[in-house]
């Protein structure tokens, strides 16, 4: 579909000449009376980023950073469409809060990447202006989109570039370590475009949305640029509107025909939690046709609830579409392929935890894994041991390495980090495997054709000589009471020897038990579930969890933050070594029995 074209400007401008009259997109705004549309036609927006492209090359912006600061909505589309016109490389970002992590985050994000200029609306500039002014970026040029009386339309001339052209900056999401800018060029996007559409099955007449942030790699190329290449209609929604009201989602799946969109697995379990009944009556999501999981370990349990939950309005299980993928490798990988219902083993953990995917026997531990599909486009994955960098065999657990025209240029103004991450060889191998593999830094194993993803290498946990995975003690803690059925993250501290901690959210439900009577329970279920000591137990409120805006659990930002004091837990129960660490010391501070 996107071959004959050399960028994905071309692409675009090619769409809005042939299907001027046709949406582009249709933005939902929501509100407690409910749902109302905004729809932007591939005329307006070509129009629209005609004349951002043009102010941006009356400023010399080719090849340069531009920062993309927007609430959700159609503004921003126009923005980052008017960046590719102009061949400038967009930045999409949070917009700055006033306080807390996007804060930060930005501030460092524009420190990194030195941007040109900065784009957003009317309603953010005063913010953006004074947070610029108090950062020290006073001298960068802001423009509200949205304001007439900029730029020209027909002043803008086309931009000369090939596939090999930086097309944006997507900053990851920090989940262990600090976020860096990963390069995509137009050849990136176009190639894996392709492969989502060749997983996906999908066309230009298929609708494709979701609710993700308009600055995450999801959300981005799956919901906004995915549609946009195909030449189809974009459905979205804000992520405020679907927390505050999940079933507005599935609304908007159902009204405006939506067949291919999706969010990471927390989004289906809050569907299961929080549609009444009386919502569920009014649905039909049978056209719902390639339900996508990703971002986040994807649980069978989610999975089945949802598809029960759901199957009277017409959701098949057949429809979920687990996947995975990584701002790396632009965004897809692997993916499940159309109209099967996804696969899943048992493992026998203690295989599991030895390096090994062996099925469980009766009356053996055991960990059901849901497979993340096959390998899309021309991806080549591999698994490798990640100490000598040696292949592994099928059935082995290993380091997923990856290869292929959806992979990354690298890290923006990170040599070192480029080359450990992305330029990575094979021990033994010659030729064209000897070099240019993407470290991705999780593992996984692959088995008759399928990948299962088990965890980061970061993030796993050493106890008594075991690897213990930390997404599996956290899903042995939410199965201990339903008022423990939010967020945890686990991980290990050092004392002089690796103690494993535990930091989960607790609901304060009516007929809940007390919060020492839920940390005792989780103290003795986890220890006689994993055989391991169970000393430090930490239950927070609603929230005080972290997570990425992909839904990730930030487990290394919280192994940093208990120490610090940043905590303030509900209850704890501390090994006295553990709590000696802590300053200032937290509430509620119990010894551990």
């Amino acid at each position: 579909m996107a071959a004959s074209h050399r960028n994905y400007a071309d692409l675009v401008l090619a769409h809005s000449a042939e299907l001027a009259t046709q949406d582009a997109f249709v933005y939902l705004s929501d509100t407690a009376a409910g749902t109302g549309d905004e729809r932007l036609s591939y005329a307006a927006l070509d129009e629209r980023a005609r004349r951002v492209a043009s102010w941006l090359q009356r400023r010399d912006a080719f090849g340069r950073q531009v920062l993309v600061l927007f609430p959700s909505g159609l503004d921003f589309i126009t923005a980052f469409v008017g960046c590719l016109y102009a061949g400038a490389v967009a930045v999409p970002a949070p917009l700055p809060a006033e306080q807390g992590h996007h804060f930060v985050r930005v501030t460092n994000i524009v420190r990194d990447a030195h941007p040109t200029a900065v784009l957003t609306n009317a309603a953010s500039e005063p913010q953006i202006r004074a947070w610029l002014d108090a950062e020290g970026f006073d001298e960068l040029p802001v423009l509200a989109v949205d304001r007439p009386g900029y730029g020209d339309p027909a002043g803008w001339s086309p931009a000369e570039f090939g596939p090999e052209h930086l097309a944006f900056l997507q900053y990851t999401s920090g989940s262990t370590s600090a976020p860096k800018g990963v390069m995509v060029t137009h050849g990136n996007l176009l190639a894996n475009e392709a492969a989502i559409q060749r997983a996906a099955g999908s066309s230009r007449s298929t609708r494709v949305g979701g609710w993700l942030p308009f600055y995450h790699d999801m959300g981005l190329i799956g919901h906004i640029l995915h549609p946009l290449w195909l030449g189809s209609t974009g459905v979205l929604m804000s992520p405020t509107s679907f927390l505050k009201r999940p079933h507005r989602w599935l609304e908007m799946i159902d009204r405006y025909d939506v067949a291919v969109g999706g969010g990471p697995n927390f989004a289906y379990d809050l569907c299961v939690r929080r549609v009444t009944d009386e919502q569920l009556s009014r649905l039909d999501l049978s056209r719902w046709t390639v339900a996508c999981n990703g971002a986040e370990p994807i649980r069978a349990e989610t999975l089945a609830a949802f598809a029960e939950r759901f199957a009277p309005a017409g959701f098949r299980a057949e429809s979920f579409f687990p996947c995975y993928g990584m701002a790396e490798t632009t965004l897809l990988v692997t993916g499940t392929p159309a109209g099967r219902v996804p696969t899943r083993r048992e493992a026998n953990v203690a295989a599991l935890e030895g390096g090994a995917l062996t099925d469980a026997g009766p009356d053996v531990p055991a960990r059901t894994l849901v497979s993340s599909g096959v390998v899309c486009g021309d991806f080549d994955v591999r698994i490798v041991d990640p100490e000598d960098c040696s292949e592994l065999p099928n059935g082995r657990v290993g380091e997923i390495w990856v290869k292929g025209p959806s992979v990354c240029a690298g890290y923006w103004a990170r040599p070192v980090a480029t080359r450990d991450t992305f330029r990575a060889g094979l021990s033994g191998a010659s030729g064209p495997d000897a070099s240019g593999w993407l470290r991705t830094g999780d593992l996984g194993v692959l088995d008759r054709g399928e990948l299962y993803v088990t965890g980061r290498i970061k993030e796993m946990i050493l106890i008594n000589g075991r690897n213990i995975y930390p997404h599996d003690v956290e899903r042995a803690v939410r199965d201990v009471d339903p008022a423990l059925s939010g967020n945890g993250a686990v991980f290990s501290l050092d004392t002089g020897r690796e103690q494993l901690v535990i930091v989960h959210e607790v609901r304060n439900a009516a007929g809940s038990p007390a919060p020492a009577e839920l940390a005792g329970r989780v103290q003795r279920a986890v220890s006689r579930e994993f055989a391991v000591p169970v000393e430090n137990v930490v239950l927070v409120r609603p929230g005080g969890v972290r997570r990425t805006t992909s839904g990730k659990i930030r487990r290394t930002m919280m192994r940093e933050l208990l120490p610090a004091g940043a905590i303030t837990p509900v209850h704890a129960l501390l090994n006295p070594q553990v709590a000696r660490l802590i300053r200032p010391a937290p509430p509620a501070l119990e010894p551990a029995a």
